[in-house]
């Protein structure tokens, strides 16, 4: 197995502008959106990061505690919820069955746990919104072969990303590449 490496940054053009392709996806074929969103998630994770941490960035400046409560927060819920479907058989089984629910199930606990400390404002607008933007773009961003070689070279092994392993902890690292 490859050691994890992040992947190269993809250009603006190919990312948002003249040559990327964009469609709403067919939501009675769940299985095609699914693989549509891992595989866009897996190859421009770069791009995602950095457009995620310009907001958080953003966001941080004009309220730095709560930023940070808030990312605390995310972060411990998520951690524990890996411990929990890594350590016990009938959450991992939930997980692989029922992914979105996972994750909206994390983000619901975490709002609610921020809510109590009240950071609700920085968690809506700091954690959720870019997670948001990523989930929009990723589902609506057709493939392209460059993507969908890449794609593969993730699949197989001989590349691990960032992105490729917290695909995996969500138990969906069966469909990457398909």
């Amino acid at each position: 197995m490859a050691s994890v490496q992040p992947p190269p940054l993809r250009s603006l053009d190919d990312f948002l502008l003249s040559s990327a392709r964009f469609a709403v996806p067919d939501v009675r074929e769940l299985e095609r959106w699914n693989n549509r969103v891992i595989n866009n998630l897996l190859y421009y994770q770069s791009n995602y990061f950095l457009c995620a941490l310009g907001f958080l960035l953003v966001v941080g400046y004009f309220q730095p505690l709560q930023l940070f409560v808030g990312m605390t927060v995310v972060t411990v819920l998520f951690l524990g919820f890996v411990w929990a479907a890594e350590n016990k058989a009938p959450v991992r089984r939930f997980r692989r069955n029922h992914p979105l629910v996972t994750v909206l199930a994390i983000l619901l606990a975490s709002y609610v746990f921020v809510s109590l400390l009240g950071g609700v404002a920085v968690f809506l607008f700091g954690i959720a919104f870019p997670v948001l933007m990523v989930l929009v773009h990723a589902s609506m961003r057709l493939r392209n072969l460059k993507n969908k070689l890449e794609n593969k070279l993730e699949s197989i092994g001989l590349k691990r990303t960032p992105m490729g392993l917290l695909l995996e902890a969500l138990g969906q690292e069966q469909e990457a590449g398909s």
